[in-house]
């Protein structure tokens, strides 16, 4: 009963955040906006067993306004700080200026760990095995991502950032232009994914953000066309949500990845928001019988674990062991 009170508490409070950004001027950054995503945020990120999808259909909509209400909110922010930055001489240096920097380092060595674990078993060497050639979907104004993964986890990789809009690119490759390593490794791509065909089987690793998509059928269309055209064997990285988290961004199910092979996601508990989704492009008529079991990479301490198709099944306490079959 105490949870269902919870769940009810929940979805009140969530609901009137919502309206009352609903009925912002404007969402870039000032104290009120600021003030108002902070509330969300803290309200939906602590652990909650809620399930989305049993929610009434009014909750559910209110939900998909939500999630591009902060998608428009989070283009804002990452606008407003690309500037700042840019009017540093080395913008790379002064990174931690963004007020959520520190998660992004989290959840940058969190999906380094969990690739590289994943990647390195594709291939027969002893060695470990890194990705050379890496795609960013949907960078926006302030890639922090590629640039994090770029600086202290992938310093060989070349990194190609595809944004629809051009200004998000100009913005971007301004934090780089002036770093002599970035700014040979870096590219970015005014384009739509939907458009790019033969050359996504360039990429040895896709990351697909998180707002790419800004409900699932969206999302699947996206990772139909991924699937349709990345070349077999190659990684696409996920970002989803988990529980209440999921009012804030679009939810990734395994169901939802056809032509690729699920191999892990994890669900954070701590302050970093998204839960990270990894899988592999398969060949077709290729089916895998999905088994549980993992190792938690050395940077997740708080998180539930659901592992595919691998043979280790030691688990401790914070793995959520989920066994499925295709």
């Amino acid at each position: 009963m105490g949870s269902l009170h919870q769940e009810t508490d929940l979805i009140t409070k969530v609901c009137e955040i919502y309206n009352k950004i609903s009925n912002l001027q404007t969402l870039k950054p000032s104290t009120q906006v600021n003030t108002l995503f902070t509330d969300l945020v803290t309200t939906c990120i602590p652990p909650s067993s809620i399930n989305i999808t049993t929610l009434p259909q009014t909750i559910q909509e209110t939900r998909s306004k939500l999630i591009r209400l902060c998608g428009e909110a989070e283009g804002h922010l990452e606008a407003h700080y690309s500037n700042l930055l840019a009017s540093f001489p080395n913008p790379l240096n002064h990174l931690d200026v963004f007020p959520y920097y520190s998660n992004y380092l989290k959840l940058s060595q969190l999906e380094f760990d969990i690739l590289i674990r994943h990647y390195s078993t594709n291939h027969d060497q002893h060695e470990v095995v890194v990705p050379k050639r890496v795609a960013f979907v949907g960078s926006g104004p302030l890639p922090l991502t590629s640039i994090v993964l770029a600086s202290y986890h992938l310093k060989q990789a070349s990194f190609h950032n595809y944004d629809i809009d051009c200004s998000a690119n100009l913005m971007a490759s301004k934090l780089v232009s002036s770093d002599d390593d970035l700014s040979k490794r870096m590219f970015f791509h005014t384009m739509d994914i939907m458009d790019v065909s033969d050359g996504l089987k360039e990429y040895d690793v896709v990351f697909l953000a998180a707002l790419v998509g800004m409900d699932i059928d969206e999302k699947v269309k996206v990772i139909k066309h991924l699937a349709k055209y990345m070349a077999p064997g190659a990684v696409l990285m996920l970002r989803s949500a988990h529980g209440a988290r999921a009012f804030l961004y679009p939810v990734v199910n395994p169901e939802d990845l056809q032509g690729f092979e699920v191999l892990s996601i994890f669900h954070p508990q701590d302050e970093v928001i998204n839960s990270v989704v990894i899988a592999r492009k398969t060949d077709h008529n290729n089916h895998h019988q999905l088994a549980v079991g993992s190792i938690v990479p050395s940077c997740c301490k708080y998180g539930d674990f659901q592992t595919f198709n691998n043979p280790l099944n030691q688990m401790n306490n914070i793995i959520e062991e989920l066994a499925m079959e295709e």
